[in-house]
């Protein structure tokens, strides 16, 4: 089984498993598909992560890339800048997501990566019809774009996603020749042309030509990390996530002080209004202690015991707070998800981070560079501060669930700041409630911004919005859902070895099995 945000990754990954493939090949051939039918979410230019479970044991691979050397704070401040743009070279951060296929597919992989790249490379290549949700956001970002976007190196961009001078129509076949060439290289070399050779190169080029900070020696110096997933206990399932500089602990932080409540009505205030402080407690401790491990001054541990829970658990009341950091004790994104036959399941997430990312396009390639060097702070001294090779706090996280050492799979809530708040609630959807996993996504989403304030979808039940309203919490109805997050999910049946999911019916998504 393979869920993914677009039909065609979807289907791309089960023609890999029926071809002879596992599930790790599988995702890797859905996630090189979607930078091809889901650029407004992703692409070769970005970072990835996975959860993967083999042979009884759940491993973590973190593909996100570091920041170029040469760029600092110091930097950025004589260029004129009091906080890092949204666009350009300056928030261009070194693409993990080539690397990471290549090291997924070298450890675990059955087939070539060549075989497995091949459904994203004829995609690319012959094209495909644009469906409604992704063209609904490629629209949007093409309209945007002509108005944020003026240098000349914005012009790669429009002649590769706008090449009649607009976004493609909903139903019009789109191609890229240079994404398909750009794949091609990838397979052929294992990516090592893109870290070491004529890629390298030519993204060196490109920023060399704009005064971009990125070159090829900070490619060359990327690797992707193999790490120890952490998780917590809840209710006695464990749920894992990668370990930061990633946000998935942020999720674990409000699971750890939401398991110390009785709470077994969903669609009760008492249960939302708690969901929503332990929200806001869990974010307010991820600003402020999570970023590059190598730069923390607080461990995983710490914010994680079960101490430092009930402390924190403590302050939630009646009425909603404005969140504050505590002090622990010291000691544009897409989901996938796959499952094979032999048990092996894997929890995926890429993203150029804001939808295209930069804005910027390497010439000829396809490869749309990320943006995810916005998310550093230019506060000195923060633990999440500017700095060169150092990899920024990374919203994309992909969830995985087990119970007494045996796999439930692997799931994911896409879409920035939204991911842990989705993980949360699709958890508690699926063990506190017990819904389903197409009940479980299908459920009515809020998120917490900002304060007070919290965002509630449309059909979110307006009783429960007006009680929430009298506690305190400024909410806020959004017509539109796209910013509440698009997940899928895999649960396997030890007893009987059955697979079931669910897909988002926010996006375009769908389930592939056989």
């Amino acid at each position: 089984m393979v869920a993914a945000s677009q039909p065609l990754a979807a289907q791309a990954g089960l023609s890999i498993l029926q071809q002879g493939g596992n599930a790790i090949d599988a995702a890797i051939a859905a996630a090189a598909t979607l930078t091809v039918v889901e650029p407004t979410s992703n692409g070769i230019g970005g970072d990835a992560f996975a959860l993967v479970w083999v042979k009884d044991k759940l491993y973590g691979l973190n593909g996100s890339g570091h920041s170029p050397a040469s760029l600092s704070i110091e930097e950025l401040k004589k260029r004129g800048h009091s906080e890092i743009p949204t666009y350009g070279f300056t928030p261009v951060t070194v693409p993990g997501a080539p690397g990471a296929w290549a090291e997924l597919s070298r450890r675990f992989g059955k087939l070539p990566l060549k075989d497995v790249l091949a459904p994203a490379i004829q995609y690319a290549e012959e094209g495909f019809p644009i469906s409604p949700v992704l063209g609904k956001f490629w629209s949007a970002a093409a309209e945007k774009f002509k108005h944020l976007l003026k240098g000349d190196e914005f012009n790669h961009w429009f002649e590769t996603f706008a090449p009649e001078g607009r976004a493609p129509a909903i139903g019009e076949v789109w191609s890229s020749k240079g994404h398909a060439e750009t794949l091609r290289k990838i397979a052929d070399t294992n990516a090592e042309t893109f870290y070491h050779g004529e890629i390298a190169d030519e993204i060196d080029n490109f920023s060399k030509e704009y005064g971009g900070f990125i070159r090829k020696s900070d490619l060359e110096n990327y690797h992707p990390e193999w790490v120890d997933p952490i998780s917590v206990d809840y209710r006695g399932y464990d749920v894992w996530e990668i370990p930061p500089n990633g946000q998935g602990i942020v999720a674990l932080s409000a699971l750890n002080i939401l398991k110390g409540f009785d709470l077994k009505e969903k669609e009760a205030v008492d249960t939302y209004h708690k969901q929503m402080e332990a929200m806001k407690l869990a974010f307010a401790d991820g600003h402020k202690f999570v970023a590059d491990d190598a730069y923390m001054d607080v461990s995983c541990d710490d914010l994680l015991s079960e101490e430092y829970a009930e402390l924190r658990r403590s302050l939630i009341t009646d009425q909603a707070m404005q969140p504050e950091a505590g002090t622990p004790p010291k000691g544009g994104t897409v989901y996938l998800a796959a499952a094979d036959k032999d048990g092996n399941m894997v929890s995926f997430i890429q993203s150029n981070y804001m939808g295209f990312g930069s804005g910027l396009v390497v010439p000829g390639t396809g490869i749309a560079l990320q943006n995810r060097g916005h998310n550093f702070s230019l506060e000195e001294g923060h633990v999440n501060s500017l700095a060169g090779n150092k990899r920024s706090y990374h919203t994309i996280i992909p969830g995985f669930l087990t119970k007494d050492n045996k796999p439930i799979g692997p799931f994911g809530v896409m879409g920035g700041f939204m991911q842990p708040q989705g993980h949360v609630q699709v958890v508690m959807n699926t063990i506190d409630f017990h819904l389903n996993p197409q009940a479980t996504l299908d459920s009515p989403r809020w998120q917490w911004m900002k304060d007070r304030t919290v965002w509630v979808e449309p059909n979110f039940p307006a009783h429960v919005a007006e009680a929430l309203k009298r506690k305190g919490h400024h909410i806020e109805v959004q017509l539109e859902t796209g910013a509440f997050g698009r997940g899928q999910i895999i649960w396997r049946d030890y007893e009987t070895g059955t697979l079931y999911g669910g897909t988002e019916s926010r996006t375009d998504g769908t389930i592939s099995a056989y």
